[in-house]
């Protein structure tokens, strides 16, 4: 009791650790402790990430630690998903475009663009240890058995020996268990009707489906009749193969976990012909993975972080990603709190609506991708019952439509819902079920700004440590940033509709920073899509002027297409 810490956290997941890294990193006098009840290194589900994940290792200091353990390298996935049978890849880097190079690698080039795929009884030790590097009291083997609290306010962790750890702030790292927020009553919203199990096992010897390069692949993500298989590598010899079904279906097969996972395994013939010299480790593992949004995220000194306050279907493989990305905001929203700078009201509710929309905007586009996929033979009424509880109905201009009202301007100042760009989007409809889109950037050569009925608000932007005040446009549930690319399309617009006319300032952007590859990158070869975005969303009103041309086509990196991998061998 002698001691308080300015940031205590149950649970020592890498929601934890990259909070604890990033306080300590930016305000290393910092006394920060994380009480995690296991004892590390032990195996956890949620392997695969997306590459804003490297980003904040990066940041944290420990992605040369991380690219040392030689984890696979994620290029992509290989999906059999939507109106065909036919195997198709997303690809964040061309495999044909990945430069071989030794390994390990440095945070630069073509790595900035790719992910890992961890083995999180590794992945999360690493974590854990470079927190503590940082000056982090972790304490394993630690359950937290009671939250003290007065009101809104936490007062303590009480432990199993009955001592009391004490802090000016507690964060929730606890994952689905969400042990603060259960204590202080927090109320959980599921915002869909989807409601999986997971079963997974891991194996030795796996073959890899394909090998990119030195030590980089594509997860594969198989679908069933009943559900789907992921195949994500995490070393060279060990991979994580796992089975997704509506629980419903699990309650009504008659089978029992084992036998349903094997089942699923003998039946899809690319991951069978993966295993075919590949041993099981006999750890067999279930879990819910129902999608769920918690009422609150933060209150009088404390915050819920990772899976402890959401969680979005594992399809989309967000899972790390959101878990991190949120982590890193609560930090830098504490430091901002110690600096008093701003308002603590205006802190907590940039961190609660972002991580409330970030999740929300996964859980929905995921929902989607269930409906979307023809390849649930068995599964038809179910993803009909899912649709009608969107009010979804699946023909492509209403597909669009639903797709839309998410907003394809998101919160990180991107263009596309739940980390996909909009031309992905588009992209999909070739894969997933047909999305008829109206093609207003080209189709169209007036465009003009529309505000009306927009406030004017401070958004947080989260860098090097600080938060600083950005300024967006607020309309209703659509939000428009004031920064980055975004900034310089309203700046053209509020000076010109014409499309001669814009394509020549975009002409003459490129022409005065044809040497800055980061502003030509972020700026100007997004500004088509940008401006597409924001039609869209309604920010912009496009209209059709016979006198004038067309726009050009943009022209568009594919990130999708049709499998060319060689045919696996099949037993």
């Amino acid at each position: 009791m002698s001691k308080v810490y300015d940031v205590a956290i149950v649970g020592g997941g890498p929601a934890a650790s990259t909070a604890a890294s990033i306080l300590l990193k930016y305000n290393p006098n910092l006394q920060v402790v994380i009480c995690e009840r296991e004892t590390f290194p032990r195996d956890h589900v949620g392997e695969s990430q997306l590459p804003p994940v490297s980003k904040i290792l990066d940041e944290m200091g420990c992605w040369d630690k991380v690219e040392a353990a030689n984890f696979p390298i994620k290029v992509g996935a290989t999906y059999r998903w939507g109106k065909s049978p036919e195997l198709w890849d997303f690809e964040f880097v061309r495999s044909e475009a990945f430069v071989d190079e030794p390994r390990p690698a440095k945070f630069e080039g073509q790595r900035k663009w790719t992910a890992f795929q961890v083995d999180r009884a590794v992945y999360d030790h690493i974590l854990l240890d470079h927190a503590a590097s940082l000056g982090c009291e972790v304490r394993q083997g630690t359950k937290v058995s009671k939250i003290r609290r007065t009101g809104d306010r936490v007062d303590g962790f009480e432990l199993e020996d009955g001592s009391v750890i004490q802090a000016r702030y507690y964060l929730d790292g606890s994952g689905h268990i969400g042990t603060l927020r259960r204590a202080m009553g927090i109320r959980s919203e599921v915002p869909t009707s989807l409601q999986n199990i997971a079963v997974w096992d891991y194996w030795q010897n796996a073959d890899w489906a394909v090998e990119i390069g030195v030590g980089g692949t594509r997860v594969q993500v198989m679908s069933l009749g009943y559900g789907w298989i992921w195949f994500i590598p995490l070393s060279p010899t060990r991979t994580s193969i796992g089975l997704v079904v509506p629980a419903e279906y699990y309650k009504s097969c008659g089978l029992k976990y084992d036998q349903l996972y094997n089942k699923a395994i003998n039946e899809e013939s690319r991951i069978h012909s993966l295993i075919h010299n590949a041993t099981n480790e006999g750890k067999l593992q279930t879990t819910t993975d129902w999608s769920f949004m918690a009422e609150r995220h933060v209150g009088e000194n404390w915050f819920l972080i990772g899976e402890s306050g959401g969680f979005a279907d594992p399809v989309l493989a967000a899972g790390l990603t959101l878990t991190q990305m949120g982590a890193r905001e609560a930090a830098y929203t504490l430091l901002e709190l110690d600096r008093g700078k701003y308002p603590a009201a205006w802190l907590k509710e940039e961190f609660q609506s972002r991580q409330v929309r970030r999740v929300t905007n996964h859980i929905r586009f995921a929902d989607y991708w269930y409906t979307a996929n023809s390849q649930f033979a068995e599964l038809k009424d179910f993803t009909k019952r899912l649709a009608a509880d969107n009010g979804l109905d699946m023909s492509p201009e209403k597909a669009w439509a639903w797709l839309a009202q998410g907003g394809f301007i998101d919160d990180d100042a991107g263009v596309g819902p739940a980390g996909f760009s909009l031309d992905q989007v588009k992209e999909l409809a070739d894969f997933l079920g047909d999305i008829e889109y109206s093609e207003t950037l080209t189709q169209n050569n007036v465009f003009k700004l529309d505000l009306s009925g927009a406030f004017w608000r401070d958004r947080a932007v989260y860098a090097n440590g600080k938060i600083l005040k950005s300024p967006a446009y607020v309309r209703g549930n659509n939000v428009l940033p004031v920064t980055g690319v975004f900034e310089t399309v309203i700046g053209i617009l509020e000076r010109n509709s014409k499309v001669q006319d814009i394509v020549a300032n975009v002409q003459y952007l490129a022409q005065q920073h044809g040497g800055d590859q980061d502003y030509m990158a972020n700026v100007v070869v997004r500004i088509p899509e940008a401006l597409e975005a924001l039609i869209q969303d309604g920010w912009v009103k496009a209209s059709y002027d016979p006198s004038f041309p067309l726009p050009p086509k943009p022209h568009r990196v594919e990130s999708m297409r049709w499998n060319r991998d060689p045919v696996q061998r099949e037993l």
